[in-house]
């Protein structure tokens, strides 16, 4: 299963995603017909209300249109972060994909106008199939330069462009803080039925001399996470969350087969990667 990746076994990979979702569905299901009486309430107090302004015409209108936008925004950016710690079993990294470059372009449009007000509102960044409406326009649409220019370049402090984006990369960062609750859970399951997961259970295995330099430095290091996992803790996950870690899932099934409870793993994990993680990433990236 550890060769499972949707590059190497794009069928075999979906098929199993898809009886997953499948089993997941049918769960959801069952608990909601055993609590008709709930569902029908929700349904009558948020379902319709939503649908009555949806289809209706008059002043709400353009607020449930703003709404939609913000509801796309955070969807969208939280959908890519989810993505980039689960991946799909393909390892996609979308910072490097889409909030590494929506940064840079946004940096490098506010330095060649001179100005940090681009945006028409907080939702106006990269989103699916639509560009922010701020890359293609001209400057002199934007207004005179609010920054002074020395030798033909303008210096925007790193300050000043932070809050332009920073919203898109902290929900990005709650993604990758949610993408990392499968492994937990998962682990949870497995220790909760008396059993041991094969990722922990490979790390009693010897080395084998045929591993190369690189594998074996990740076994090492995935032993010394296990010999000190007496260690787990609030500030240690903190730690672990807030610097960029290709072994956090190791992390995440050992917090979950050592019993460290939810709300301190997924807090930990949240502070970590969503706020001090992420302006780590915003500062080098701006």
């Amino acid at each position: 299963m550890e060769n499972l990746t949707l590059t190497k076994h794009p069928f075999r990979t979906l098929h199993f995603f898809n009886l997953a979702m499948l089993q997941y569905l049918k769960r959801s299901a069952a608990y909601i017909l055993s609590k008709r009486a709930l569902f029908v309430l929700l349904t009558v107090m948020v379902v319709i209300p939503g649908v009555a302004l949806l289809v209706t015409d008059g002043l709400h209108k353009k607020h449930v249109q703003e709404f939609l936008n913000y509801a796309r925004f955070v969807l969208w950016w939280v959908s890519l972060g989810v993505a980039s710690s689960i991946g799909l079993g393909s390892g996609l990294h979308t910072f490097v994909l889409y909030l590494g470059p929506h940064i840079a372009l946004f940096t490098i449009k506010a330095v060649q106008c001179g100005r940090v007000d681009l945006k028409t509102a907080p939702y106006d960044t990269i989103l699916l199939k639509q560009a922010p409406s701020w890359l293609d326009k001209k400057c002199s649409e934007f207004g005179s330069p609010m920054y002074p220019s020395s030798d033909h370049s303008v210096m925007i402090p790193v300050f000043d462009l932070l809050p332009q984006v920073q919203l898109e990369a902290v929900l990005w960062g709650i993604g990758t803080a949610l993408g990392e609750l499968p492994p937990y859970f998962i682990s949870r399951a497995a220790r909760l039925s008396g059993s041991e997961l094969e990722a922990v259970k490979e790390l009693d295995v010897a080395p084998s001399s045929e591993d190369g330099p690189i594998a074996s430095t990740v076994n090492r290091t995935k032993r010394w996470l296990l010999s000190h996992s007496q260690h787990l803790n609030f500030f240690t996950i903190l730690i672990l969350a807030s610097v960029p870690n290709p072994l956090f899932d190791l992390a995440g099934i050992m917090c979950g087969q050592f019993g460290i409870p939810f709300w301190e793993f997924f807090f930990a994990t949240l502070i970590g990667k969503a706020i001090i993680k992420t302006h780590i990433q915003l500062e080098t990236k701006s």
